[in-house]
């Protein structure tokens, strides 16, 4: 394997590689011209990377996966689906869309996970974990349904099958005994020793025809002897389980094998092979490393998840080294800083406070809590609905969790945090990251949802901050508030605005006029939550307009409302949310429930899937920055 120290900043010379227009070319390679490919791959890939941005550790260490998957499987005939799709850039590589590479994630370009629309290799779209399975079983069903015989495999995280979901889907394969392959990429979690040389030379063994073959005969002979075949049976287990954990997937009904070296390419090639064409749930257990092959990113797997383009240097120049991000490094104010620091400070306050998050502790800034507070921080891995659970069950013995969770993943704990949280009025506040559009990742990260489906749930308050100092201060007051609350927030950094050391709440319910309008022309009030107070103070000066900054979508300030509609001709509501139900909805309804007929203009995020693209381009398009709020308002008064 050829190890690289730089990102290439110049495209890497692929000679196999660029003879490569789909899989099926690289199915008639032996393993010197396989190997030759992984190696260019790995630097095409890294190049890739370094021109666009985007996922990179993990698709580092599937190099050598991916393609013996392509070659062992008769892709796309045979289903390949990836958990996930952080680790599916080599897949794109490899079925036409190399070049198409240097513009992943940007606005227009590919997108950065599978997507069916995209390829026909892509055979399911993901970007929420631990779907794979689920997915591949449907698939793997419908084959035996209609009578076609091909190969169904999933590619699951062993991040991902730490959720709930994945281990029903493994449960009801084993249950209806499908045709699955299920290939478990372990690259961290360390479900088991890995025994390096024998591990792999009895995976070997174990998928090979000869001894399949010998244990399918040995079992209808030995069927005909009293106690035989139980014997075998158990002389088998014993002889597998000494230098593998089979037991757990053996007992849902899986063949295990494994644990392989997931770099080790002609022993996957070879063992691949073997299982294509074997009946019955398999399950294939490999050890990878995550950034394989580019030693910085092996060094800091954490750091080198995702990295940002980067930029050309000068002629003559050498390019900067690409540094990783430190956790701990200071770093301009985030919202979700500001919540890391007001989770410690409250926590230094009340020792009932206790910090949870679905596997997103530098994602959602709770790493310096739980260095501080390791007795009262729970990271449940990627278990939403029991994150939410967990947190209703601390709730009821007096004690204040907070769930760190984004507001994409809070809609798979949607069920919990109604039946388990509010049915029951649980002291619960819910930190939900990533509100609104979040950029590159695209419409299964957008937090388009969350107002909408938490204001709804009866005795929910719902909180959206216009700045990083009203986003503490939210906090503060959800915090306090005897029942269950939430404060959403965006991605990123906000407007700069100075954060108060003090935890002092921000009243509930309570709205904010920034501005009041003149006299001439008709009299148009905007009523901005959250994140859209930015472009709707420039939109107020534009048009001499009064300016509401809403802060509370549930409870609304009722008298700031009804005092707007009776003072100006025209009401505007603006959210970083689908117009559907959301935060405009609660206003339309409060005005027809008191019986007023006030004009009202409802924007927000349209009722479609917002693609990928940065926020900045996604807003414009949506037209929720200044000139597209402006030129609505004007169509709707005829200007």
């Amino acid at each position: 394997m050829k190890l690289f120290d730089d990102i290439p900043v110049e495209r890497p010379a692929t000679p196999v590689l660029d003879t490569l227009e789909t899989p099926a070319a690289l199915r008639a390679m032996n393993d010197t011209q396989l190997t030759q490919l992984a190696d260019e791959l790995r630097a095409y890939l890294l190049y890739s990377v370094g021109v666009s941005g985007g996922h990179f550790g993990a698709g580092l260490g599937v190099v050598e996966l991916t393609v013996a998957l392509h070659h062992a499987l008769e892709t796309p005939r045979d289903r390949l689906v990836w958990d996930v799709g952080h680790q599916a850039y080599p897949h794109k590589i490899l079925t036409g869309r190399r070049e198409a590479m240097q513009h992943i994630r940007q606005f227009g370009g590919l997108a950065a996970f599978p997507r069916r629309s995209e390829s026909e290799y892509d055979t399911f779209g993901v970007g929420h974990s631990s779907t794979s399975v689920s997915a591949a079983l449907g698939m793997a069903l419908a084959a035996r349904a209609r009578g076609e015989q091909r190969r169904v495999c999933a590619v699951i995280g062993d991040g991902a099958l730490s959720a709930g979901m994945a281990f029903e889907a493994l449960a009801h394969a084993g249950h209806v005994d499908a045709n699955l392959l299920v290939i478990l990429n372990d690259n961290e979690m360390s479900i088991s020793e890995n025994v390096g040389g024998m591990a792999s030379y009895l995976a070997r063994i174990m998928s090979s025809k000869p001894y399949t073959s010998m244990r399918e005969n040995g079992k209808r002979v030995l069927s005909h002897l009293p106690g035989a075949l139980e014997l075998a049976r158990r002389t088998e287990e014993h002889m597998k389980g000494m230098v593998s954990p089979a037991t757990l997937f053996e007992e849902m009904g899986f063949n295990y094998i494994g644990p392989l070296d997931g770099h080790d390419l002609p022993t996957l090639v070879q063992t691949l092979r073997n299982m294509r064409d074997m009946e019955g749930p398999q399950f294939l257990h490999v050890k990878t490393r995550k950034g394989r092959g580019f030693l910085p990113a092996e060094a800091d797997p954490i750091g080198y998840h995702a990295i940002t383009k980067l930029e050309k240097a000068d002629a003559g120049q050498t390019p900067p080294p690409l540094k990783p991000v430190d956790p701990l490094a200071p770093k301009p104010r985030k919202y979700c800083n500001v919540f890391g620091d007001w989770l410690c400070d409250m926590a230094a306050t009340d020792e009932r406070l206790i910090g949870i998050t679905p596997a997103m502790r530098e994602g959602s800034d709770l790493v310096r809590f739980s260095r501080e507070y390791p007795e009262r921080y729970y990271d449940v891995a990627i278990a939403e609905q029991h994150a939410v659970t967990l947190a209703a069950g601390i709730a009821c013995e007096a004690m204040k969790p907070v769930v760190a969770i984004y507001s994409t993943f809070l809609q798979r704990g949607y069920d919990q945090l109604i039946h388990d949280v509010a049915v029951q009025h649980l002291d619960v506040t819910f930190a939900i990251d990533r509100a609104g559009v979040v950029g590159e990742d695209g419409p299964t990260h957008h937090g388009a949802l969350d107002l909408s489906y938490l204001r709804c749930v009866p005795g929910m308050v719902v909180l959206a901050p216009a700045d990083e100092a009203e986003c503490r201060a939210m906090l503060s007051a959800a915090y306090q508030h005897a029942g269950p609350a939430a404060v959403r927030y965006p991605r990123g950094t906000g407007p700069g605005a100075e954060v108060p050391e003090h935890l002092e709440a921000l009243p509930i319910g309570q709205a904010e006029c920034r501005r009041r309008a003149g006299g001439d022309g008709p009299r148009v009030a905007l009523l901005a939550f959250g994140s859209l107070n930015v472009p709707a103070a420039e939109v107020a000066e534009r048009l001499d307009a009064s300016h509401l900054n809403m802060r509370s979508v549930k409870p609304l300030d009722r008298e700031a409302v009804l005092a707007a509609a009776d003072e100006h001709d025209l009401l505007v509501t603006l959210e970083e949310n689908v117009v559907a139900g959301g935060a405009g909805s609660g206003v339309a309804e409060l005005l027809a429930a008191e019986g007023r007929a006030s004009m009202l203009l409802q924007l927000g995020l349209p009722d479609g899937f917002v693609e990928h693209g940065k926020p900045a381009e996604l807003l414009a398009e949506c037209g929720l920055d200044a000139d597209g709020i402006e030129a609505s308002i004007r169509q709707r008064l005829g200007d």
